[in-house]
């Protein structure tokens, strides 16, 4: 049986700093590359749990997440929602399933952690914290429709 294990402050605040650090990588990327490898980037994301304890419902998941990476393509706002379903799914592994790395219990929470901190930003449009790749027209917020 899998016990969930409670969180440290450092395992609190590490996953915010993995997912600065991602933010930063994907900073560099001129739309659109930015908005394509974020896309690639939410689909592998949704294989990450393939044998992590809940059987054939793994198997759910990533069919789930391969039409919200497809949208993706065109809109922020889905890489925002999928950060957000990877992070339930997070949720439901530490309480319930496997840690997404075997040797350490408390993963699955910090990822979840992580893929809060993403999808705020892809809500907000992804924009660079550097200033890389922006746009002068109405759709520089990244958000667009399908």
């Amino acid at each position: 049986m899998h016990i969930p294990v409670d969180l440290s402050p450092a395992q609190k605040l590490l996953p915010l700093a993995v997912a600065l650090v991602i933010i930063a990588a994907f900073s560099l990327l001129r739309e659109p590359a930015r908005r394509t490898w974020s896309a690639l980037f939410i689909a592998g994301a949704g294989a990450a749990y393939l044998a992590g304890g809940f059987g054939p419902w793994e198997m759910i998941f990533p069919l789930l997440m391969t039409p919200i990476a497809y949208w993706g393509l065109k809109d922020y706002r889905f890489l925002g929602a999928g950060w957000l379903l990877h992070a339930g799914w997070d949720v439901l592994h530490h309480l319930y399933g496997n840690p997404i790395l075997p040797f350490d219990p408390a993963s699955s929470a910090g990822c979840a952690i992580c893929d809060v901190g993403l999808a705020a930003w892809y809500f907000f449009g992804a924009p660079s914290i550097f200033g890389v790749g922006r746009r002068k027209s109405s759709t520089a917020s990244g958000v667009g429709t399908l």
